[in-house]
Order: C-alpha cells, then structure tokens, then sequence
C-alpha cells in the first residue's frame, strides 16, 4: 500500500523534506530517505517481492510451535527482518548519512513509553521499529529492550510536527479508513482491539495538530480479496495492493490539487 501511495505522490512531483515511520513504515521509509529518486516506488514493490521479504512471516509453522513448546515469548527468528534491511543499508550506516532526515519510533518495554531515533545506527533502529510483540523477540538498543512501535505511535504524527512538518502526507496501510464492527470471534476481537488502540493514538495527535499545519491521509484503495492467515502473509498480492493504494491516492490528490489550484 505504501508503494502504490508513494508512487502517486512521486508522479505528481510531491517529494518529501522529512520521513518519519513507524513499523513497516520504517523499513520502506528508511529506503525512500536513502535516495528519495523518482523509481523509489518501483525498488520497493521488488523489495516486497523477494524471498527476503517473505522469510520475515514465512518461517515454518514447525518451528514457529517449537518455540513456543519451549517456552518463548515469540514465535518468530528476527533474523530474516535483520537480513532484510541489511540488504539495502551496509551494516555501519547511521541515520544521518541518509540523503534525507528520517526519524522511526519505537517502544521502550523499561520505559513504556515511545523513543524516537533520528541519530545513530539505522539497521537496529528500524529493527526495533518493526518488532511485532509475540512474533518476534524484543529488539535491544543500549541495553534497552524494544517493541514495535505502532504501540504507542502507529502513525508518528507528533515527531513530523515538532520536527517543522507543515505538510504532512500519512502513507498508511488501512487501519484508519477501515470500518469497524462488532467482532463475532475471539480473533475478530483481538483485531478491532489493535485497530482501536492505533486509531486511537493518531486521532488524538490529529487533534493537537497546530494551527497551519495541514494533514492528508491518503488511501489504501481497500484490499484484494485475501482469505485466510497464510494468504494475508505470504505477500502474495503485493503488487495488486499497491496498485489499489495507487489508483485510490492518484485520485485523492488530484481532488485535493482541484481544491488548491497553483
């Protein structure tokens, strides 16, 4: 989805000053902030597309239940997420050798609170970003121990506007526009609670943005017709995900060009 909303923005000249992620948000804006080109977009959907990407949530099921008989509080090797990144950033690369300011949020498990990394090694910083508790082990920084960071920041909107944002683009994967239910199982009550928690977290920053700042959420174009956990893993329908998410955005920043015409 990220892809398809990063290469309308692109096609229609919107480059971004400041990245500022989250989670997966992290990993594809720490891509973008290295070499913000035109083809971004395009190196990303290959990015999600190969056998790297896969191995993060592809891992065996056998293994995955080994773990768990022994006792872990993941289920998942967090070392598929570590090559992943390392693919595109050597292993010394600090943050500020990007082409452009990124800032990723993670979530101090000591602290239970957010911490933003804008200085520093990249590779752990975006790992401990995108550490989903339960399926991955908590990342360490400095003696710290991290969760993802969607915990408690799943759209970072407070680190772009203390940072000077005052345009800011939300490139997100769907938890805003969705309509909610009541859930009719234990797993439909387990996702309403995650969506509620992000909604809520971005709906309050939204609140004290200041004034002249403008936000615009762009959307996802909803999602193919997936079933079942291992279809919405296997990262099978990358590429019609983003092209969804790019027909929708293309057309929601032309009615918002319409609106303020140069």
């Amino acid at each position: 989805m990220h892809v398809g909303q990063l290469r309308a923005l692109f096609e229609r000249g919107i480059t971004p000053d400041l990245i500022v992620g989250t989670s997966v948000g992290a990993i594809n804006g720490a891509v973008v902030a290295r070499d913000p080109h035109p083809d971004v977009a395009h190196e990303m959907l290959q990015m999600w597309q190969t056998d790297e990407a896969r191995a993060v949530f592809g891992q065996s099921w056998s293994r995955q239940a080994g773990r768990v008989i022994r006792g872990r509080t993941y289920t998942l090797s967090a070392k598929p997420l570590v090559d992943l990144i390392s693919m595109h950033f050597p292993p010394r690369t600090q943050i500020e050798d990007l082409d452009l300011p990124f800032v990723t949020v993670a979530t101090s498990i000591e602290r239970a609170a957010e911490r933003s990394f804008d200085t520093g090694p990249l590779v752990p910083a975006v790992v401990a970003s995108a550490t989903v508790p339960g399926l991955l082990p908590p990342a360490v920084i400095d003696h710290e121990h991290y969760f993802d960071g969607g915990l408690v920041a799943s759209v970072p909107l407070g680190q772009a506007v203390r940072r000077g944002a005052t345009t800011i683009y939300v490139l997100q994967a769907g938890q805003l526009d969705k309509q909610m239910t009541v859930p009719t199982s234990m797993v439909e009550t387990l996702n309403v609670y995650v969506d509620i928690t992000r909604r809520h977290s971005f709906t309050h920053a939204l609140e004290h943005v200041p004034e002249g700042v403008t936000v615009y959420v762009l959307p996802t174009g909803g999602k193919p017709k997936v079933h079942g956990l291992k279809a919405l893993m296997s990262l099978e329908h990358t590429a019609e995900r983003a092209e969804l998410a790019y027909q929708a955005t293309s057309v929601e920043l032309d009615r918002i060009a319409g609106m303020h015409p140069a």
